[in-house]
């Protein structure tokens, strides 16, 4: 759920990058905040397990657009994807305001893939949230690596994009697909809240 400042005409939205384990969530995240000014981004928050880690930062991007004269301020989330932290998932999962789901192609980790998109409508019904209307973008991660230990992007929307959202190639090392990702769920956030056509959203540099 999105959260008003009043004083500051501000609106904060909460994006969650889920997954599974070493998908590449966490590299989402760093290349963001390494492209984004440091006057525009809050400083990153990491909790870290021994295998994983839960990061979140803020940043105000250039361009978003206003809701009734609101700015609007994005809070990017990542979730730890083993099995064993699910209890971390759920909270970090509470009132986010739209979902990136990161898919590792490589195509021994398909299982994997479907457990964790399993997993996220598990949790989003377990709060009373109808998954259907929480906007989601899925980014195939991992393309750049060889084409024998990959899924193509057709394979894995196949599989996983059972609700025809939004999809992007990603690398998220590089940068490949990264902001398109971001843009994409910026937009279906921002279409939800404002309950018209979204602007076309300017995130980044």
């Amino acid at each position: 759920m999105s959260l008003v400042n009043y004083a500051a005409r501000e609106i904060t939205c909460k994006i969650v990058y889920y997954g599974p384990g070493r998908s590449g969530k966490t590299s989402n995240l760093h290349y963001v905040y390494n492209q984004v000014p440091g006057d525009r981004r809050g400083s990153m928050v990491s909790l870290a397990t021994q295998t994983d880690r839960t990061l979140f930062f803020d940043f105000l991007p250039l361009d978003l657009g206003s809701i009734s004269g609101f700015t609007t301020r994005l809070q990017l989330y990542t979730v730890p994807g083993q099995v064993y932290y699910a209890t971390t998932r759920k909270l970090v999962l509470q009132g986010a305001d739209g979902v990136v789901f990161v898919a590792d192609s490589q195509r021994r980790q398909i299982d994997e893939n479907v457990e964790s998109m399993q997993d996220l409508h598990a949790n989003l019904a377990e709060q009373g949230v109808d998954a259907r209307n929480v906007p989601l973008v899925i980014q195939y991660n991992k393309q750049d690596l060889p084409r024998e230990l990959t899924m193509d992007v057709p394979e894995l929307d196949d599989v996983l994009n059972f609700r025809g959202v939004p999809f992007h190639a990603g690398d998220a090392l590089r940068g490949t697909g990264v902001f398109e990702t971001l843009r994409s769920i910026s937009e279906l956030v921002l279409r939800r809240l404002s309950g018209a056509a979204a602007p076309r959203v300017a995130v980044g540099q």
